[in-house]
Protein backbone atom coordinates (compact mmCIF):
# COMPACT_ATOMS: atom_id res chain seq x y z
CA UNK A 1 0.00 0.00 0.00
CA UNK A 2 1.04 3.42 -1.12
CA UNK A 3 1.54 5.91 1.51
CA UNK A 4 0.31 9.19 0.89
CA UNK A 5 2.31 12.09 -0.04
CA UNK A 6 1.48 14.54 3.01
CA UNK A 7 2.06 11.60 5.44
CA UNK A 8 5.31 10.73 3.92
CA UNK A 9 6.70 14.04 4.31
CA UNK A 10 4.81 14.03 7.80
CA UNK A 11 6.72 11.50 8.98
CA UNK A 12 10.71 12.77 7.43
CA UNK A 13 9.65 16.15 9.14
CA UNK A 14 9.03 13.81 12.38
CA UNK A 15 12.65 11.70 12.34
CA UNK A 16 14.41 14.65 11.33
CA UNK A 17 13.43 16.93 13.95
CA UNK A 18 14.36 13.74 16.96
CA UNK A 19 17.74 13.62 15.41
CA UNK A 20 18.17 17.39 16.02
CA UNK A 21 17.62 19.65 18.06
CA UNK A 22 19.52 22.72 15.95
CA UNK A 23 16.51 24.52 15.35
CA UNK A 24 18.20 27.03 11.87
CA UNK A 25 19.58 23.68 10.83
CA UNK A 26 15.69 22.14 10.25
CA UNK A 27 14.59 25.76 8.86
CA UNK A 28 17.31 24.98 6.34
CA UNK A 29 16.73 21.57 5.77
CA UNK A 30 12.48 21.27 5.80
CA UNK A 31 12.44 22.62 2.16
CA UNK A 32 13.97 19.13 1.03
CA UNK A 33 12.75 16.83 3.11
CA UNK A 34 11.30 15.57 0.02
CA UNK A 35 12.32 15.84 -3.83
CA UNK A 36 9.81 17.70 -5.97
CA UNK A 37 8.58 16.91 -8.84
CA UNK A 38 9.45 18.89 -12.07
CA UNK A 39 6.59 19.52 -15.33
CA UNK A 40 8.28 21.07 -18.03
CA UNK A 41 5.83 22.34 -20.59
CA UNK A 42 6.61 23.49 -24.17
CA UNK A 43 4.88 25.05 -27.23
CA UNK A 44 5.70 24.81 -30.10
CA UNK A 45 5.94 28.29 -32.37
CA UNK A 46 4.26 29.65 -30.06
CA UNK A 47 4.75 33.65 -30.78
CA UNK A 48 6.30 36.06 -27.91
CA UNK A 49 3.67 38.34 -27.85
CA UNK A 50 0.53 35.57 -28.05
CA UNK A 51 0.33 34.96 -24.09
CA UNK A 52 -1.55 37.77 -21.23
CA UNK A 53 1.38 37.70 -19.61
CA UNK A 54 2.98 39.95 -22.65
CA UNK A 55 -0.11 42.00 -23.39
CA UNK A 56 -1.78 40.13 -25.82
CA UNK A 57 -5.97 40.99 -26.02
CA UNK A 58 -6.77 38.54 -28.85
CA UNK A 59 -6.17 35.00 -27.51
CA UNK A 60 -6.85 34.73 -23.97
CA UNK A 61 -4.51 32.44 -22.13
CA UNK A 62 -5.72 32.10 -18.32
CA UNK A 63 -3.81 28.99 -17.51
CA UNK A 64 -0.21 30.56 -18.50
CA UNK A 65 -1.32 33.72 -16.57
CA UNK A 66 -2.03 31.87 -13.37
CA UNK A 67 0.95 29.83 -13.65
CA UNK A 68 3.31 33.52 -13.62
CA UNK A 69 0.67 35.03 -11.23
CA UNK A 70 1.71 32.03 -8.62
CA UNK A 71 5.53 32.14 -9.98
CA UNK A 72 8.29 33.78 -11.88
CA UNK A 73 7.95 35.14 -15.68
CA UNK A 74 11.39 35.48 -17.41
CA UNK A 75 11.58 39.29 -19.25
CA UNK A 76 15.28 37.72 -20.84
CA UNK A 77 13.99 34.02 -21.39
CA UNK A 78 15.55 32.12 -24.35
CA UNK A 79 15.26 28.67 -26.56
CA UNK A 80 18.90 27.61 -27.56
CA UNK A 81 18.48 27.71 -31.14
CA UNK A 82 15.95 29.14 -33.12
CA UNK A 83 14.58 26.25 -34.45
CA UNK A 84 12.94 22.89 -33.08
CA UNK A 85 14.66 19.96 -33.30
CA UNK A 86 18.26 21.26 -32.09
CA UNK A 87 16.52 22.86 -29.15
CA UNK A 88 15.11 20.29 -27.67
CA UNK A 89 18.22 18.47 -28.07
CA UNK A 90 19.64 21.35 -26.08
CA UNK A 91 16.77 21.25 -23.58
CA UNK A 92 17.13 17.71 -22.91
CA UNK A 93 20.89 17.32 -22.82
CA UNK A 94 21.56 20.52 -20.53
CA UNK A 95 23.99 21.94 -22.66
CA UNK A 96 24.66 23.76 -26.44
CA UNK A 97 23.68 21.60 -28.50
CA UNK A 98 26.41 22.60 -31.33
CA UNK A 99 28.55 20.93 -28.65
CA UNK A 100 27.81 17.05 -30.63
CA UNK A 101 27.15 18.77 -34.05
CA UNK A 102 23.09 18.60 -33.38
CA UNK A 103 22.51 21.94 -35.47
CA UNK A 104 19.66 21.02 -37.71
CA UNK A 105 16.14 19.65 -38.04
CA UNK A 106 16.66 15.78 -37.77
CA UNK A 107 14.26 13.96 -40.85
CA UNK A 108 12.36 10.97 -39.80
CA UNK A 109 13.64 8.15 -41.22
CA UNK A 110 12.51 4.99 -38.39
CA UNK A 111 15.58 3.20 -40.32
CA UNK A 112 18.16 5.22 -39.76
CA UNK A 113 19.74 4.66 -36.56
CA UNK A 114 22.49 7.68 -37.37
CA UNK A 115 19.36 10.33 -37.18
CA UNK A 116 18.74 11.87 -34.04
CA UNK A 117 20.52 12.65 -30.16
CA UNK A 118 23.78 10.56 -30.00
CA UNK A 119 23.05 8.01 -28.06
CA UNK A 120 26.09 8.75 -25.82
CA UNK A 121 24.42 12.02 -24.54
CA UNK A 122 23.06 11.19 -21.90
CA UNK A 123 19.58 13.02 -21.49
CA UNK A 124 17.46 14.43 -18.40
CA UNK A 125 15.07 11.65 -18.16
CA UNK A 126 17.76 9.22 -17.73
CA UNK A 127 19.40 10.96 -15.06
CA UNK A 128 16.31 11.69 -13.45
CA UNK A 129 15.37 8.04 -13.48
CA UNK A 130 19.11 7.20 -12.24
CA UNK A 131 17.82 8.87 -8.64
CA UNK A 132 14.56 7.66 -8.14
CA UNK A 133 12.15 9.29 -10.55
CA UNK A 134 9.49 8.20 -12.33
CA UNK A 135 9.69 9.54 -15.92
CA UNK A 136 7.02 10.08 -18.86
CA UNK A 137 6.42 12.23 -21.84
CA UNK A 138 3.63 13.27 -24.06
CA UNK A 139 4.03 14.97 -26.99
CA UNK A 140 6.38 15.55 -29.87
CA UNK A 141 9.65 13.88 -29.76
CA UNK A 142 11.89 14.93 -32.72
CA UNK A 143 14.51 13.55 -31.34
CA UNK A 144 15.11 10.62 -33.95
CA UNK A 145 13.03 8.08 -34.90
CA UNK A 146 14.76 4.78 -34.67
CA UNK A 147 14.80 2.09 -32.13
CA UNK A 148 17.41 3.64 -30.52
CA UNK A 149 16.17 7.13 -30.26
CA UNK A 150 12.67 6.29 -29.10
CA UNK A 151 12.18 8.07 -25.67
CA UNK A 152 11.59 4.48 -23.97
CA UNK A 153 15.27 4.38 -24.73
CA UNK A 154 16.16 7.57 -23.78
CA UNK A 155 15.20 7.51 -20.29
CA UNK A 156 11.38 7.30 -20.06
CA UNK A 157 9.45 4.74 -18.55
CA UNK A 158 6.20 6.28 -20.10
CA UNK A 159 5.77 7.87 -23.62
CA UNK A 160 2.54 9.09 -25.59
CA UNK A 161 3.15 10.93 -28.60
CA UNK A 162 4.50 11.17 -32.33
CA UNK A 163 8.53 10.77 -33.24
CA UNK A 164 8.99 13.63 -35.77
CA UNK A 165 8.67 16.80 -36.58
CA UNK A 166 5.06 17.50 -36.87
CA UNK A 167 1.97 16.05 -36.89
CA UNK A 168 -2.07 16.78 -38.25
CA UNK A 169 -4.28 17.40 -35.49
CA UNK A 170 -7.36 14.64 -36.60
CA UNK A 171 -5.59 12.22 -38.65
CA UNK A 172 -3.89 9.37 -39.04
CA UNK A 173 -3.37 7.59 -42.05
CA UNK A 174 -0.94 4.33 -42.28
CA UNK A 175 -1.54 4.18 -45.95
CA UNK A 176 0.78 7.25 -46.58
CA UNK A 177 3.90 7.50 -47.38
CA UNK A 178 7.01 8.09 -44.84
CA UNK A 179 8.94 11.43 -45.71
CA UNK A 180 8.44 13.61 -42.43
CA UNK A 181 4.73 11.92 -42.30
CA UNK A 182 2.59 14.19 -40.41
CA UNK A 183 0.06 11.07 -40.17
CA UNK A 184 2.01 8.32 -38.68
CA UNK A 185 0.28 6.23 -36.16
CA UNK A 186 0.77 8.29 -32.61
CA UNK A 187 2.21 5.86 -30.03
CA UNK A 188 1.92 4.40 -26.29
CA UNK A 189 5.60 2.90 -25.95
CA UNK A 190 6.21 1.71 -28.95
CA UNK A 191 2.51 0.64 -29.53
CA UNK A 192 0.87 2.27 -32.86
CA UNK A 193 -2.59 4.15 -31.89
CA UNK A 194 -5.58 5.80 -33.78
CA UNK A 195 -6.52 9.14 -32.89
CA UNK A 196 -10.12 9.55 -31.69
CA UNK A 197 -10.11 13.23 -30.96
CA UNK A 198 -8.54 16.33 -31.04
CA UNK A 199 -4.36 15.74 -31.00
CA UNK A 200 -3.80 18.31 -28.30
CA UNK A 201 -6.79 17.65 -26.25
CA UNK A 202 -5.08 14.01 -26.23
CA UNK A 203 -1.68 14.79 -24.94
CA UNK A 204 -3.04 16.97 -22.45
CA UNK A 205 -5.07 13.65 -21.07
CA UNK A 206 -2.30 11.69 -20.78
CA UNK A 207 -0.39 14.09 -19.01
CA UNK A 208 -3.49 14.18 -16.47
CA UNK A 209 -3.27 10.43 -16.37
CA UNK A 210 0.52 10.44 -15.54
CA UNK A 211 0.15 12.96 -12.61
CA UNK A 212 -2.64 10.93 -10.76
CA UNK A 213 -1.07 7.67 -11.45
CA UNK A 214 2.19 8.71 -9.92
CA UNK A 215 1.03 10.95 -7.26
CA UNK A 216 2.90 9.05 -4.54
CA UNK A 217 6.63 9.13 -5.45
CA UNK A 218 8.33 12.39 -7.36
CA UNK A 219 8.39 12.39 -11.60
CA UNK A 220 9.39 14.30 -14.11
CA UNK A 221 7.33 14.97 -16.80
CA UNK A 222 7.95 16.27 -20.25
CA UNK A 223 4.39 18.08 -21.85
CA UNK A 224 5.86 18.71 -25.50
CA UNK A 225 2.41 20.02 -26.98
CA UNK A 226 2.98 20.43 -31.03
CA UNK A 227 0.83 23.36 -31.05
CA UNK A 228 0.09 26.12 -32.78
CA UNK A 229 3.10 24.58 -35.08
CA UNK A 230 1.19 24.10 -38.53
CA UNK A 231 -1.10 22.32 -39.71
CA UNK A 232 -3.22 25.11 -38.46
CA UNK A 233 -6.21 22.37 -37.12
CA UNK A 234 -8.58 23.26 -34.63
CA UNK A 235 -12.44 22.04 -33.25
CA UNK A 236 -14.69 23.82 -35.02
CA UNK A 237 -16.45 24.74 -31.73
CA UNK A 238 -13.40 26.64 -30.88
CA UNK A 239 -12.98 28.30 -34.04
CA UNK A 240 -16.57 29.64 -33.80
CA UNK A 241 -14.97 31.17 -29.96
CA UNK A 242 -13.07 33.29 -32.22
CA UNK A 243 -14.98 34.29 -35.07
CA UNK A 244 -13.95 37.78 -34.76
CA UNK A 245 -10.82 37.63 -35.54
CA UNK A 246 -11.26 38.49 -39.32
CA UNK A 247 -7.82 36.99 -40.56
CA UNK A 248 -8.24 32.91 -40.90
CA UNK A 249 -4.44 32.18 -40.44
CA UNK A 250 -4.93 34.41 -37.32
CA UNK A 251 -8.33 32.83 -35.83
CA UNK A 252 -6.89 28.94 -36.58
CA UNK A 253 -3.75 29.80 -35.12
CA UNK A 254 -5.96 31.84 -31.75
CA UNK A 255 -7.93 28.65 -31.45
CA UNK A 256 -5.01 26.43 -31.25
CA UNK A 257 -3.24 28.43 -28.78
CA UNK A 258 -6.26 28.88 -26.37
CA UNK A 259 -6.88 25.10 -26.80
CA UNK A 260 -3.58 24.39 -25.69
CA UNK A 261 -3.98 27.04 -22.91
CA UNK A 262 -7.12 24.89 -21.83
CA UNK A 263 -5.03 21.58 -21.65
CA UNK A 264 -2.78 23.09 -19.40
CA UNK A 265 -5.41 24.43 -17.35
CA UNK A 266 -6.36 20.81 -16.57
CA UNK A 267 -2.84 19.65 -16.35
CA UNK A 268 -2.26 21.93 -13.41
CA UNK A 269 -5.94 21.20 -11.42
CA UNK A 270 -4.37 17.68 -11.80
CA UNK A 271 -1.49 18.92 -9.73
CA UNK A 272 -3.91 20.85 -7.22
CA UNK A 273 -6.49 17.87 -7.40
CA UNK A 274 -3.72 15.40 -6.11
CA UNK A 275 -2.27 17.17 -3.59
CA UNK A 276 1.06 17.97 -5.14
CA UNK A 277 0.89 21.54 -6.47
CA UNK A 278 2.84 23.16 -4.07
CA UNK A 279 5.80 20.85 -4.45
CA UNK A 280 6.02 20.63 -8.02
CA UNK A 281 8.32 22.76 -10.10
CA UNK A 282 6.39 23.81 -13.05
CA UNK A 283 8.39 25.11 -16.32
CA UNK A 284 6.41 26.83 -19.09
CA UNK A 285 8.36 27.99 -22.44
CA UNK A 286 8.54 27.68 -26.47
CA UNK A 287 10.94 25.60 -28.34
CA UNK A 288 11.67 29.09 -30.30
CA UNK A 289 9.69 32.11 -31.56
CA UNK A 290 6.74 32.45 -33.69
CA UNK A 291 6.76 32.00 -37.79
CA UNK A 292 4.30 34.73 -38.42
CA UNK A 293 4.41 34.13 -42.25
CA UNK A 294 3.55 30.63 -41.47
CA UNK A 295 1.13 30.34 -38.83
CA UNK A 296 -0.85 33.92 -37.70
CA UNK A 297 1.75 34.40 -34.98
CA UNK A 298 3.41 37.39 -33.59
CA UNK A 299 6.75 38.32 -31.24
CA UNK A 300 5.84 42.13 -31.03
CA UNK A 301 8.14 44.29 -30.46
CA UNK A 302 10.94 41.73 -31.10
CA UNK A 303 12.96 42.04 -34.46
CA UNK A 304 12.49 38.73 -36.53
CA UNK A 305 11.15 35.45 -36.46
CA UNK A 306 11.33 31.56 -35.96
CA UNK A 307 15.12 30.80 -37.75
CA UNK A 308 16.77 34.24 -36.50
CA UNK A 309 19.13 34.99 -34.31
CA UNK A 310 17.77 38.19 -33.65
CA UNK A 311 14.95 38.59 -30.69
CA UNK A 312 11.83 37.24 -32.41
CA UNK A 313 13.50 33.70 -33.10
CA UNK A 314 15.09 33.37 -29.73
CA UNK A 315 13.31 34.95 -26.91
CA UNK A 316 10.26 33.39 -25.88
CA UNK A 317 7.38 33.39 -23.00
CA UNK A 318 9.09 31.62 -20.14
CA UNK A 319 7.86 30.74 -16.47
CA UNK A 320 8.60 29.00 -13.36
CA UNK A 321 6.10 28.31 -10.70
CA UNK A 322 7.16 26.60 -7.27
CA UNK A 323 4.75 27.35 -4.93
CA UNK A 324 6.95 26.16 -1.83
CA UNK A 325 10.03 28.19 -2.70
CA UNK A 326 9.71 30.41 -5.74
CA UNK A 327 8.37 34.40 -5.27
CA UNK A 328 4.86 34.99 -6.36
CA UNK A 329 4.03 37.31 -9.32
CA UNK A 330 7.58 38.27 -9.87
CA UNK A 331 9.92 39.19 -12.66
CA UNK A 332 13.62 38.23 -13.42
CA UNK A 333 15.38 39.87 -15.59
CA UNK A 334 18.93 38.23 -16.57
CA UNK A 335 19.23 36.80 -19.22
CA UNK A 336 18.54 32.45 -19.06
CA UNK A 337 18.63 29.92 -21.66
CA UNK A 338 16.25 26.52 -22.34
CA UNK A 339 18.84 24.44 -21.10
CA UNK A 340 18.81 25.96 -17.34
CA UNK A 341 15.92 24.11 -16.92
CA UNK A 342 17.36 20.68 -17.04
CA UNK A 343 20.02 21.99 -14.65
CA UNK A 344 17.83 23.19 -12.69
CA UNK A 345 15.67 19.75 -12.48
CA UNK A 346 19.05 17.87 -11.71
CA UNK A 347 19.35 20.63 -8.84
CA UNK A 348 16.10 19.88 -6.94
CA UNK A 349 16.04 16.19 -7.78
CA UNK A 350 20.03 16.39 -6.01
CA UNK A 351 20.92 14.23 -8.47
CA UNK A 352 24.57 14.57 -9.70
CA UNK A 353 26.07 17.21 -11.74
CA UNK A 354 28.04 16.32 -15.04
CA UNK A 355 31.07 18.23 -15.61
CA UNK A 356 29.68 18.78 -19.40
CA UNK A 357 26.62 20.36 -18.24
CA UNK A 358 26.38 24.52 -19.47
CA UNK A 359 23.37 24.85 -17.91
CA UNK A 360 22.91 26.84 -14.04
CA UNK A 361 20.12 26.06 -11.44
CA UNK A 362 18.16 29.06 -11.53
CA UNK A 363 16.67 28.51 -7.86
CA UNK A 364 19.37 30.25 -6.16
CA UNK A 365 18.97 33.14 -8.21
CA UNK A 366 15.03 33.80 -8.13
CA UNK A 367 14.67 33.54 -4.31
CA UNK A 368 17.45 36.05 -4.31
CA UNK A 369 20.20 33.60 -2.02
CA UNK A 370 22.46 34.38 -5.49
CA UNK A 371 22.59 37.96 -6.48
CA UNK A 372 24.92 37.12 -9.38
CA UNK A 373 23.93 36.73 -12.89
CA UNK A 374 23.30 32.75 -14.01
CA UNK A 375 25.20 33.41 -17.36
CA UNK A 376 28.20 36.28 -18.38
CA UNK A 377 26.98 35.41 -22.05
CA UNK A 378 24.78 33.68 -24.19
CA UNK A 379 25.29 32.22 -27.33
CA UNK A 380 23.16 31.65 -30.80
CA UNK A 381 24.66 29.96 -33.71
CA UNK A 382 22.20 29.01 -36.58
CA UNK A 383 23.15 25.46 -38.44
CA UNK A 384 26.37 25.85 -40.03
CA UNK A 385 27.08 29.25 -38.44
CA UNK A 386 25.17 31.45 -41.38
CA UNK A 387 24.15 33.75 -38.35
CA UNK A 388 25.32 34.18 -34.86
CA UNK A 389 24.68 35.98 -32.01
CA UNK A 390 26.13 36.81 -28.44
CA UNK A 391 24.12 38.30 -25.24
CA UNK A 392 26.12 39.64 -22.42
CA UNK A 393 24.19 41.95 -19.87
CA UNK A 394 22.33 44.47 -22.12
CA UNK A 395 24.60 44.03 -25.15
CA UNK A 396 23.73 41.91 -28.09
CA UNK A 397 26.07 41.19 -30.96
CA UNK A 398 24.46 39.44 -34.15
CA UNK A 399 26.88 38.83 -36.82
CA UNK A 400 26.26 36.85 -40.26
CA UNK A 401 29.08 33.65 -41.76
CA UNK A 402 32.45 34.94 -41.30
CA UNK A 403 31.91 37.09 -39.35
CA UNK A 404 30.86 40.26 -41.42
CA UNK A 405 27.82 42.27 -41.37
CA UNK A 406 28.16 43.07 -37.24
CA UNK A 407 25.16 44.34 -35.78
CA UNK A 408 25.47 45.82 -31.82
CA UNK A 409 21.94 46.51 -30.05
CA UNK A 410 21.60 47.56 -26.08
CA UNK A 411 18.52 45.67 -25.74
CA UNK A 412 17.57 47.64 -22.44
CA UNK A 413 16.68 50.28 -24.64
CA UNK A 414 15.90 49.15 -28.41
CA UNK A 415 14.62 45.69 -27.77
CA UNK A 416 13.38 45.87 -31.15
CA UNK A 417 16.97 45.60 -32.50
CA UNK A 418 16.44 48.60 -34.53
CA UNK A 419 19.38 50.60 -33.73
CA UNK A 420 22.50 49.62 -34.79
CA UNK A 421 25.08 50.89 -32.42
CA UNK A 422 28.34 49.64 -33.18
CA UNK A 423 30.15 52.50 -34.49
CA UNK A 424 29.50 54.13 -30.85
CA UNK A 425 30.81 51.08 -29.04
CA UNK A 426 33.32 49.08 -31.32
CA UNK A 427 35.26 47.88 -28.09
CA UNK A 428 32.00 45.75 -27.03
CA UNK A 429 31.55 44.71 -30.65
CA UNK A 430 35.24 43.38 -30.14
CA UNK A 431 34.80 41.49 -26.70
CA UNK A 432 31.56 39.94 -27.61
CA UNK A 433 32.92 39.05 -31.04
CA UNK A 434 36.08 37.25 -28.83
CA UNK A 435 33.89 35.88 -26.45
CA UNK A 436 32.05 34.24 -29.66
CA UNK A 437 35.38 33.09 -31.10
CA UNK A 438 36.23 31.60 -27.72
CA UNK A 439 32.60 29.65 -27.89
CA UNK A 440 32.68 28.75 -31.09
CA UNK A 441 35.97 26.70 -30.74
CA UNK A 442 34.40 23.84 -28.66
CA UNK A 443 31.72 23.06 -31.14
CA UNK A 444 31.38 20.43 -33.69
CA UNK A 445 30.39 19.91 -37.15
CA UNK A 446 26.95 18.81 -38.16
CA UNK A 447 26.61 15.40 -37.17
CA UNK A 448 23.83 14.85 -40.20
CA UNK A 449 22.15 16.36 -42.69
CA UNK A 450 18.96 19.00 -42.54
CA UNK A 451 15.81 17.04 -43.26
CA UNK A 452 15.04 18.69 -46.32
CA UNK A 453 19.03 17.45 -47.89
CA UNK A 454 18.18 14.02 -46.46
CA UNK A 455 15.02 13.63 -48.47
CA UNK A 456 16.59 14.91 -51.33
CA UNK A 457 19.83 12.31 -51.03
CA UNK A 458 17.83 9.46 -50.25
CA UNK A 459 15.63 9.93 -53.07
CA UNK A 460 18.56 10.19 -55.74
CA UNK A 461 19.71 7.01 -54.16
CA UNK A 462 16.50 5.44 -55.38
CA UNK A 463 15.97 6.93 -58.26
CA UNK A 464 19.82 5.83 -59.40
CA UNK A 465 19.17 2.30 -58.05
CA UNK A 466 15.85 2.11 -60.04
CA UNK A 467 17.88 3.19 -63.34
CA UNK A 468 20.65 0.60 -62.80
CA UNK A 469 20.57 -2.54 -64.04
CA UNK A 470 20.78 -5.12 -61.02
CA UNK A 471 23.30 -7.76 -61.16
CA UNK A 472 20.44 -10.48 -61.40
CA UNK A 473 19.21 -9.51 -64.13
CA UNK A 474 22.59 -8.88 -66.17
CA UNK A 475 22.89 -13.13 -65.60
CA UNK A 476 22.45 -14.88 -68.62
Amino acid sequence: MSTPRSLHRSLILFAVLLASTDAGWLADQAWCAERPNVLVILADDLGYADVGIHGCQDIPTPSIDALAARGVRFTSGYASHPFCSPMRAGFISGRYQHRFGYVTNVAYDPHNTLLGLPVDVPTIAQRLQDVGYATGMAGKWHLGSSHLHHPNARGFDDFYGFLGGGHDYFTVDMRRAMHENYRQPLQRNGTPLGLERYLTDTISDHAVEFIKTHRDQPFFYYLAYNAPHTPLQAPEAVLQEFAAIKNEKRRKYAAMVHQMDVGIGRVLDALEATGVLNQTLVFFLSDNGGPSSANGSSNKPLRGNKGDVYEGGIRVPFVASWPDRLPRGSTYDQPVISFDISCTALAVAEAERADQDEGVNLIPFLTGADRGTPHSSLFFRKEGGVAWAVRSGKWKLVAKAGGGDRELYDLDADISESQNVLDAHRDVAERLAAAHHDWNAGNQPARFPGYRSYHQLLGEFYEKLASEPTAAAEQP
